[in-house]
């Protein structure tokens, strides 16, 4: 087992905000390669909780950060040349780096009340099993937006009928990418948004060059099933501050509460769900939170 030596452990301590459970046991550790700092860095993302992949992604990053003579445990590598190599891929026509306040919505009915009341950023994420049904949702979506200039309408998932009917953009999960026509979503001249939840995540999003890049979930949510756990604010301001070239969302259980914080990580917008759709004045919440945004340049 390799055992962190005195740099490594003051920036242990020094990056303890970033720390969550260890999923990772010391006995599951894995090395690429024999590099001394590389293997201290990937055992110092251990024990801060990261993932094997995000482990593997701090460790080479981290190996590049240090061979650029940074020497100080304090530091924290958020540089994206760190990371990846430099994207060779043309962007997604671009969004403005403040998308607002973002709101997630079940049908089209919710479009509808959303965009009346003033949401700059609404995403349709309807599930259906019959595609006649989800079609038909869709086209409706969209049709309503037309009527709603000042609001952008994103449609989760269903990459084809967004393209079919217009939509201002397109928004995928990670688990969509694999399925989805990256070319032609570009030629049509559509947004896209991607989601992230960790580095490797980021990585994968930044070769593809999307419009925006959500990243989350910030806090526990109940609404699906989540791919990793809450990454909390101390890793959000890490993420915000590596992918600052690009309009950011932050996304999961954002509430009156967290909100201030959520904001310390400089990002352009709140993505909410839960806090809006099950609201007992979902328009009173609406313009609360639009208020709040707007106090901090969002």
């Amino acid at each position: 087992m390799i055992k962190l030596d005195a740099f490594w452990s003051k920036a242990l301590k020094c990056h303890a905000d970033l720390a969550l459970p260890q999923e990772v046991l010391s006995s599951n550790h894995q090395f690429s390669n024999n590099d001394r700092i590389y293997q201290q860095a990937k055992v110092l993302s251990y024990e801060l909780g990261f993932n094997e992949l995000d482990a593997e992604c701090l460790a080479l990053a981290w190996l590049r950060f240090y061979q650029a003579d940074v020497t100080e445990p304090t530091s924290w590598p958020d540089q994206l040349e760190f990371f990846a190599p430099k994207a060779i891929n043309p962007p997604y026509p671009a969004c403005p780096k403040n998308l607002g306040l973002y709101v997630v919505a079940p049908n089209s009915l919710w479009i509808e009340r959303l965009c009346a009341a003033g949401v700059k950023t609404v995403q349709l994420r309807f599930k259906h099993d019959d595609q006649t049904v989800i079609a038909n949702e869709v086209a409706t979506a969209c049709k309503i937006a037309e009527r709603y200039p000042e609001s952008s309408l994103f449609i989760n998932d269903y990459w084809q009928l967004a393209i079919q009917h217009s939509a201002h953009g397109i928004h995928l999960g990670q688990e969509d990418l694999a399925d989805a026509d990256l070319l032609a979503i570009q030629k049509s001249g559509l947004r896209l948004g991607i989601s992230t939840h960790g580095y490797h995540e980021m990585v994968i999003a930044h070769q593809i060059k999307p419009s925006y890049i959500a990243l989350g979930a910030v806090f526990p949510t109940t609404l699906k099933v989540m791919p990793s756990k809450p990454q909390g604010t101390g890793r959000l301001k890490r993420y915000a501050s590596l992918m600052r070239e690009y309009p950011l969302v932050a996304i999961g259980g954002i509430n009156h509460a967290n909100l201030a914080e959520v904001l310390k990580a400089q990002i352009g917008s709140i993505a909410m769900v839960r806090g809006i759709i099950q609201a007992d004045n979902p328009e009173a919440e609406i313009k609360k939170y639009m208020r709040l945004l707007a106090d901090h340049g969002c």
